[in-house]
C-alpha cells in the first residue's frame, strides 16, 4: 500500500501526540490482557518513530520511514491474527493507516472496529472525516456528534463538527433539516467549544475569531474582544500585529473609523502592507478621500 508524502508529513504531528488508542485509553478495572499489552508496545514503537520523523523534518528518508511504517504494519497484523476479535486494535491500525494517507485499507479496518465496539470515540472521528471527504456531510455529522457525545472533552471532535458545518453549510440548508442561523450558531459553537478546552491550541483560537466573520449578524463587540484576546497570547511581534488587522477589520464593522486608524497606526511590519493599505482604504473612504 502506497505511503502518500503529503498526507503523511502533514499527520506526522498528530500521530506524535495521539499515536495509537492505547496512550489515550482510559483506565480499565480489569486487568491488562495480553493483547493490550502487545497494543501498548506497538503504540510507543509508533509513537517514538513519528517523533523522529518529525525531528528530521524535510530532511526525513522517506524509503527508511517507509520500512519503519511496514514493520509497525507487521506488527499491527500479527497482533491481529492472535486477537481477530480485538476491536482497540483494529482501530489503532486504521487510525494510523487513515494519517498516513492510506484511506481505503484504513476505512476497512476502521469500520470493523465499529462494528466489534461501537463506543470508540476515535473511530467515530474518523470515519466521519472519511464521510465529509467522500462527499456525504449530513451522514458525517452523526459520526462527529456520537464521538463528542462518547468524549466530549476532546477539543478536536469538536473542532471538526464545526468545520463540517462550515464547509458543507449549503448541503445541510438543502436537507430541509436547518436554517442559516441554526448552522451559524451550531457552528460557531463548536468552534468556541474547541477553543475552550484547548485554549494552547492556537489554530482552535483563532478558527472561533474568525467565526464572527461567517456569521450573517455577528456580535462585532464580542469578536473584537476575542481578537484582542488573541492578540495579548500571540508570541511574536507579527502575530500581534497579524491580530491587530482583524481588530482593525472589526471595528470599521462596527463603524468605529476612529478607533480602528488608531489600531491600524501600530501595525509597521512591511509583509502586511497590501493588508494594511485595503484598511486605510476603508478608513479612509467615509471621508471622500
Amino acid at each position: 500500500m502506497p505511503i502518500r508524502r503529503a498526507h503523511l508529513i502533514a499527520a506526522l504531528s498528530l500521530l506524535v501526540a495521539g499515536a495509537a488508542l492505547a496512550d489515550t485509553a482510559p483506565p480499565q478495572a480489569a486487568p491488562e490482557t495480553m493483547a493490550e499489552r502487545r497494543l501498548k508496545e506497538i503504540a510507543e514503537h509508533q509513537k517514538v518513530m513519528f517523533s523522529d520523523a518529525v525531528a528530521q523534518g524535510s530532511e526525513l528518508e522517506e524509503a527508511e520511514f517507509k520500512n519503519q511504517v511496514e514493520q509497525i504494519t507487521r506488527e499491527y497484523e500479527s497482533l491481529l491474527r492472535d486477537n481477530p476479535d480485538f476491536a482497540a486494535g483494529y482501530a489503532s491500525y486504521g487510525y494510523m493507516l487513515w494519517k498516513a494517507g492510506m484511506r481505503k485499507p484504513a476505512v476497512a479496518l476502521l469500520l470493523k472496529a465499529n462494528q466489534m465496539d461501537p463506543d470508540i470515540p476515535l473511530v467515530k472521528n474518523e470515519l466521519g472525516n472519511y464521510l465529509a471527504e467522500d462527499g456525504k456531510p449530513l451522514e458525517a455529522l452523526n459520526y462527529f456528534l456520537a464521538a463528542i457525545k462518547l468524549e466530549p472533552k476532546e477539543p478536536l471532535y469538536h473542532y471538526q463538527l464545526g468545520t463540517l458545518l462550515y464547509e458543507a453549510r449549503d448541503d445541510f440548508l438543502k436537507s430541509g433539516e436547518w436554517t442559516r442561523a441554526s448552522i451559524e450558531h451550531s457552528m460557531q459553537e463548536a468552534f468556541r467549544t474547541a477553543s475552550e478546552l484547548a485554549p494552547d491550541r492556537i489554530e482552535f483560537s483563532y478558527r472561533y475569531a474568525e467565526s464572527f466573520y461567517d456569521m450573517q449578524e455577528p456580535d462585532w463587540a464580542l469578536a473584537l474582544r476575542t481578537w484582542q484576546g488573541l492578540e495579548g497570547r500571540a508570541q511574536s511581534e507579527v502575530e500581534r500585529q497579524t491580530m491587530r488587522l482583524h481588530e482593525t477589520n472589526v471595528l470599521l464593522n462596527m463603524g468605529k473609523a476612529a478607533d480602528a486608524r488608531k489600531v491600524l497606526d501600530t501595525v509597521t511590519d512591511p509583509a502586511m502592507a497590501d493588508q494594511r493599505r485595503k484598511l486605510l482604504d476603508r478608513i479612509d473612504a467615509p471621508a471622500g478621500k
